[in-house]
């Protein structure tokens, strides 16, 4: 006779893997869109803020073909070009944007607040500690050196260049936990600023956590949120909840400062039985 056996597991988390801009560093994830701008702005078609967020958390170079597949984007690059984009256009101007990107990237590199502290925290708990992005390995070099200093050192870096494709897809997260050495996906967490960090996250089979206010969904930078009165900082943490809810996150919080608390939840759920 056929039966069903489901496995369950209930103990700790076991290890969380976090995105960097917007998440660890770089309060509003602003670098990328200095980046996107300026070389837009260089190529003779300005694109706003708006438009340079529209693709946040995928791969660098994906990213600017998304950019080039948005209609106005595209239209005002036909116009100035005389021909529509193409490849060979997507494989340049992405060459033109790393070291434009990396320039951007120091000028922001710095821990957002509560990332130290919650490190710490997971580390002394015994829970390790991964990081990926979007950005390619060259360039993060500096920024991994500056929060190694800071104290925030991941044992498992993977950036979207290291891997067949990158967000949605559950690759770089994969990689990160198949180098941290983690037994059980269930016991794995994927924090990320981004939706497509959410995708990754659930693609992997793991607990997923928002990133509300310090990311891209708010895009502001630290004393530009501060200086906000208390309503407007309401709707806009609302807003952005509601689409990392929409997109099938398990938690929204507003920055990396308030994990804890939700690494406690998700153990008390574990312990129960549950699973993301």
């Amino acid at each position: 006779m056929a039966f069903t056996y489901k496995r369950f597991y209930t103990g700790p988390v076991q290890a969380v893997v976090f995105d960097w801009a917007g998440t660890v560093v770089d309060y509003g994830s602003i670098a990328p869109i200095d980046g996107f701008c300026m070389l837009f702005e260089r190529n003779g078609v300005p694109i706003t803020h708006t438009e340079a967020r529209g693709p946040m958390g995928t791969e660098k170079r994906e990213h600017i073909s998304q950019l080039l597949a948005m209609p106005r984007i595209r239209q005002a690059w036909t116009e100035l070009h005389g021909s529509e984009p193409t490849e060979a256009d997507i494989d340049r101007l992405y060459q033109e944007f790393i070291p434009i990107q990396v320039e951007a990237i120091d000028k922001r590199a710095g821990l957002i607040p509560g990332a130290r502290e919650t490190f710490d925290y997971l580390v002394e708990r015994g829970i390790k500690v991964g990081g990926n992005t979007g950005y390619s390995q060259d360039m993060i070099e500096g920024l991994v050196a500056r929060a190694a200093d800071e104290g925030y050192r991941p044992q498992s870096i993977v950036a979207a260049t290291d891997v067949p494709r990158g967000r949605p897809f559950p690759h770089m997260t994969l990689k990160n936990l198949i180098e941290l050495e983690v037994e059980n996906l269930h016991a794995c967490v994927k924090v990320d600023d981004t939706l497509p960090g959410i995708d990754e996250g659930l693609n992997a089979g793991l607990w997923t956590v928002g990133i509300a206010v310090s990311g891209n969904e708010v895009g502001m930078e630290l004393a530009d949120w501060q200086a906000l009165p208390a309503a407007e900082q309401d709707r806009l943490r609302e807003q952005a909840s509601e689409r990392f809810r929409r997109a099938g996150a398990h938690y929204v919080i507003d920055s990396v400062a308030d994990l804890p608390e939700v690494i406690e939840d998700i153990e008390l759920r574990l312990a129960a039985g549950e699973q993301p």
